[in-house]
């Protein structure tokens, strides 16, 4: 099969590539920055949600569509060297812990980091300024949207 592929460039790659690919186009990987708990709203997902049926869970979706949230995914990019993780600390300019990142990796597409995460409301504005805390160092980071990389 790899011998086929050969004359049109077709090379094997891994899982590595396969999950950074899908982070630079802002798709959630379930487990990490989705799972059963997870509620679509808090996830930029409630456009797949259609509240013309009941469902599991349906009333109280539809009042956190209406009501809002405590916290949102985000994307978000460094301003600094690093690789954000999951589990980092997401913080404001206060230094104080506002979320937690749920995906991030180094985008060679774009020579950055790059990551999601789970914040406070009040932090999810594209252009925020957030800091993620790295190996001890709070590490520069601004809000943007997804996907950040667009083929």
């Amino acid at each position: 099969m790899f011998e086929a592929g050969n004359s049109f460039g077709i090379k094997p790659i891994g899982l590595a590539a396969r999950d950074t690919l899908r982070l630079e186009m802002g798709y959630s990987l379930y487990g990490n920055d989705i799972d059963d708990n997870t509620s679509p709203i808090e996830a930029g997902l409630g456009w797949i949600t259609k509240f013309s049926k009941t469902f599991t869970n349906s009333e109280n979706l539809q009042n956190q569509s209406k009501e809002g949230v405590k916290q949102k995914l985000i994307g978000f990019e460094l301003l600094e060297r690093g690789i954000p993780r999951k589990g980092y600390e997401i913080i404001d300019t206060n230094e104080l812990t506002i979320g937690e990142v749920t995906s991030g990796t180094m985008s060679p597409s774009l020579g950055k980091g790059i990551g999601m995460g789970y914040v406070e409301t009040n932090h999810t504005a594209v252009g925020t300024p957030i800091g993620v805390k790295i190996r001890k160092k709070i590490v520069a980071a601004v809000v943007v949207n997804t996907p950040f990389y667009k083929p």
